[in-house]
């Protein structure tokens, strides 16, 4: 029983980080544009490799 006394506040830490980086990540648009980034890899590139 004593583990719950390390164990939810370092499991109340982790979330609380979760939640902080979606927040930052909504916030400066991380999740804006969710198709264009999956397209952009089956573009073919146009400029030669250099020799």
């Amino acid at each position: 029983m004593s583990v719950l006394y390390l164990v939810l506040p370092l499991v109340l830490i982790m979330v609380g980080a979760a939640i902080a980086g979606f927040v930052w990540a909504a916030r400066t648009g991380a999740f804006d544009d969710l198709t264009s980034p999956a397209l952009r890899a089956l573009h073919e590139d146009d400029t030669e490799p250099p020799p």
